[in-house]
């Protein structure tokens, strides 16, 4: 099974800290507004996505009793649907509104685009 969404180490270890404050946690990929295109991370259930968001996956992160969601609107999907997405931690402060922002840090996705034997798997070719 192709995943359409990982994570880095240091993406990992900042996501167990940051549920030892919050508890659990998910994702949604910013559209554009106020932080660019930065996932934005919430407490779960904080965000309320509905029938205009989809999910990509969940992330399954070491230590933690339970995965951590990642979704994205439907309409930014359809740029994105040919592409593996990353989730990392970088240095500087990122948006009020994600979790992460106090800590001097913040998320941002790095991607790739999916081989065409990924993409085959997906039903995307």
């Amino acid at each position: 099974m192709v995943e359409r969404v990982s994570y880095t180490e240091e993406a990992a270890e900042l996501l167990r800290r940051l549920t030892e404050i919050h508890g659990p946690l998910m994702f949604h990929q910013s559209g554009g507004c106020c932080d660019g295109s930065s996932p934005m991370c919430y407490p779960d259930g904080e965000f309320r996505t509905g029938n205009a968001d989809i999910l990509l996956g969940d992330l399954d992160v070491a230590g933690l009793d339970q995965p951590i969601s990642f979704w994205m609107s439907k309409n930014q999907y359809e740029y994105w649907k040919h592409t593996h997405l990353t989730v990392d931690v970088v240095k500087g402060r990122g948006s009020g509104f994600s979790v992460e922002a106090p800590e001097g840090v913040r998320f941002l996705i790095r991607s790739r685009l999916f081989s065409d034997q990924e993409s085959e798997a997906l039903g995307l070719l």
